[in-house]
């Protein structure tokens, strides 16, 4: 049986999930064997902006890449930002074949904006004029602190997105980057997964100024 009619078998848990949580719930399936348009079924999709034929996000493509997913169910309760500023608590179910290959992935994103703004207004009430510096840990007591998710609904905004947090590192510009300091970059750019997205060689040439085929030679190196 083809992978994506193992999946279509998640369908209905997708809508059923949606359904229990409720409309501030985003339930999405994922592809993982097509990166670049794995979303086969989104519900509230509006929430992060995302539709079918989306993408993976950043961590996903990590996941992918580290191969998490191999002794791992899923992971839960970890931070998840949209590009309008939406927090959500999300959790990703791996779904794997026979063999304990990845083949897809669901997805329940929480926004959970509007309670973060309850809690904040509650605690300007109840600590009024007293100075309260809340941890991250006291502000998201659940969340898992290590992992967050940018919901990006546009390929080549997520591109850039993990590409221009790589070079933002490095302590010199692209143009004057060694060799060996652009195969630094280019093995943190696999380790995050850029190059399991089509275009995503092009795009690391353009930003570091090199060839296609120079991006390559680099990427052989590294893996």
């Amino acid at each position: 049986m083809e992978n994506k009619e193992k999946l279509k078998r998640y369908i209905p848990l997708v809508h059923f999930i949606a359904e229990v949580i409720g409309e501030n719930c985003e339930v999405v399936l994922h592809d993982v064997t097509n990166p670049d348009e794995s979303i086969i079924e989104a519900v509230n999709g509006h929430l992060s902006g995302r539709n079918v034929g989306g993408h993976l996000t950043d961590l996903a493509l990590k996941i992918l890449q580290e191969k998490k997913y191999i002794d791992k169910h899923y992971i839960s309760n970890y931070k998840g930002n949209s590009k309008n500023n939406q927090t959500f608590r999300s959790s990703s179910y791996f779904i794997k074949d026979e063999n304990n290959s990845i083949i897809g992935m669901l997805c329940v994103n929480i926004d959970i904006s509007n309670v973060i703004k309850a809690r904040d207004w509650l605690d300007n009430i109840i600590m009024s004029n007293t100075s309260v510096n809340v941890e991250e840990e006291k502000a998201h007591p659940n969340l898992e602190l290590d992992l967050s998710e940018n919901l990006e609904e546009n390929l080549d905004s997520l591109l850039s997105s993990l590409i221009t947090g790589v070079l933002l590192e490095c302590e010199v510009s692209p143009e004057r980057m060694s060799p060996d300091e652009k195969m630094e970059v280019i093995k943190k750019l696999n380790d995050k997964g850029v190059f399991l997205l089509k275009g995503g060689v092009s795009e690391v040439a353009k930003h570091l100024k090199a060839s296609e085929a120079t991006i390559y030679r680099y990427l052989n190196k590294v893996k």
